[in-house]
């Protein structure tokens, strides 16, 4: 029984996958990362979380494309701003 615990994802990962907003998707695969650090699992529920994590990370890149997307759409609406990539020094000394 043991055994059979360790080897299946967190009950609500599913849930979560559908219906989560972004800032959950995020938290939970934030603590999928934080286990996987720890490296004390077995080898079957690392690569079970593992995979948990990537199809977080898909769920997440996602909902960020279509947010884009819909950032994009408003802007072609009559708006003049432009969207360009955060570069990653201007985002980290705000």
């Amino acid at each position: 029984m043991n055994d059979e615990m360790s080897a299946n994802p967190a009950p609500d990962s599913a849930a979560l996958e559908k219906d989560a907003p972004f800032e959950q998707v995020v938290a939970r695969l934030e603590q999928v990362v934080a286990q996987l650090e720890e490296g004390d699992l077995p080898l079957e529920r690392s690569l079970s979380i593992y995979e948990e994590g990537v199809g977080l990370y898909r769920l997440g890149t996602r909902r960020l494309d279509d947010a884009e997307e819909r950032v994009e759409a408003l802007l072609a609406d009559g708006l003049t701003a432009q969207t360009r990539p955060l570069d990653e020094k201007e985002h980290g000394t705000s």
